[in-house]
């Protein structure tokens, strides 16, 4: 029973995934028509993007936390809830400051209680296929750019974006809410705290010197400049394209190019990290991932796009899981919600720079090319972190080698 419900685990960590990114993530497909109704700057409306990233991040880590004490399922279940609601109460925003503090802090905030939860209940359910069933859970997030986004353009077009954002909130409580239920601690948990790690991890750390420890920073730091290198090219492409004279239904239609892209890319990544080593895979992906993001400087047609968009969007979706994969080789069970928190608030904080700095070098500059030179250059800064990142050493080998 338990072996074959950790592919249940996997089902209803990507449907939540798929849902609540997709619903948070839909911003960009409301940006212009927001801002031609309401009169509200493109900044501003972008500025509670960013704003939901801070409040994800801030977020993530006590999500996490409790997830550990509590198990995943009552803090999955209290995220679905508030996500809906708050998504209901920003479709009657009537200010761009009471928009910005309604969708930033309560949408981001229940939306990082999916993430590091799920997340940290998968790596658990998990001894081995774990790159690929993390990546499978994380595919749920990439499907979101082909449902989710194309539904809210729709609903946006012929009713407007109040009722397209309300008919959000509603689709969130009816999947998100009863799929809660079925999320289930990890076998290896229900007897109690455990301690082991996957990896040369000491049984008897603490959370604290979990943190400090200088894997986990490089780890940490290498998530910012990750998330910061794809965070301004994934929230400014569909407007940089419309800039480029394409439509907003082909423009839409590159986000989902890139979500479609994403899926192949976190499974390719899966199952390379599971037979070649997470770390490995991911130093190879961040680097590849840079190149990428500044091909779009040199695109200005819908064709060009689209096989941007296909590079960027498996490159980028693919290296995403392996972080938590790298955490849960390295650090004890007993702590994965709270390590897979902070790692997720290091990735929010990366996230949240782009969709203002591309934003502000917009409304500046008049063009976004700066904003793709920026992010490549910070893909490379993320690819030297995790090159100087090493796992514990292996007491086992060490007292071998004194002997």
């Amino acid at each position: 029973m338990s072996h074959s419900y950790r592919w249940v685990i996997v089902a209803v960590g990507g449907l939540l995934g798929c849902v609540a990114f997709g619903a948070m993530f839909s911003l960009p497909v409301f940006l212009r028509p927001m801002a031609q109704d309401t009169g509200w700057s493109v900044t501003g409306i972008s500025a509670a993007m960013t704003i939901a990233f801070l409040a994800m991040g801030v977020a993530s880590l006590g999500w996490g936390g409790l997830s550990d004490r509590y198990g995943a399922r009552p803090v999955v279940f209290g995220g679905s809830v508030v996500l809906a609601a708050s998504l209901a109460l920003a479709s009657g925003a009537s200010s761009l400051g009471e928009f910005q503090w309604v969708y930033g802090l309560l949408v981001g905030g229940a939306t990082a209680a999916i993430f590091a939860p799920m997340m940290a209940c998968v790596t658990g359910w998990f001894d081995t296929q774990r790159s690929l069933a993390v990546s499978l859970v994380s595919a749920g997030m990439g499907i979101a750019p082909m449902t989710m986004a194309p539904l809210a353009g729709w609903l946006v077009e012929h009713h407007g974006w109040r009722t397209a954002m309300l008919v959000i909130a509603c689709i969130v409580a009816v999947l998100m809410i009863p799929a809660a239920l079925l999320v289930r601690r990890p076998p290896a948990l229900e007897a109690g705290p455990v301690g082991e790690a996957a990896g040369a991890a000491p049984v008897d750390m603490t959370v604290d010197q979990a943190v400090r420890s200088r894997p986990f920073i490089l780890l940490m730091a290498a998530n910012v400049f990750c998330c910061a290198t794809h965070s301004g090219p994934i929230f400014h492409t569909v407007s940089y394209a419309m800039t480029c004279g394409i439509s907003t239904i082909a423009a839409v239609s590159i986000y989902g190019v890139e979500g479609l892209a994403g899926m192949f890319g976190r499974l390719g990544f899966g199952l390379a990290g599971d037979r070649f080593g997470a770390h490995r895979v991911l130093v190879l992906g961040l680097l590849a991932q840079a190149f990428a993001v500044l091909a779009y400087v040199s695109v200005s047609s819908l064709g060009g796009f689209y096989a941007v968009a296909t590079m960027t969007g498996f490159i980028y979706a693919g290296t995403m899981p392996l972080y938590a994969v790298l955490i849960r080789e390295n650090f004890p069970l007993g702590m994965m919600g709270t390590l897979i928190g902070a790692s997720a608030m290091a990735g929010s904080l990366g996230m949240s720079s782009g969709p203002l700095l591309g934003g502000w070098i917009y409304d500046h500059m008049g063009s976004y090319a700066l904003m793709y030179v920026g992010s490549a250059g910070l893909g490379l800064v993320a690819m030297l972190i995790l090159m100087a990142f090493r796992p514990f050493p292996d007491k086992g080998a060490l007292v071998a080698r004194a002997g």
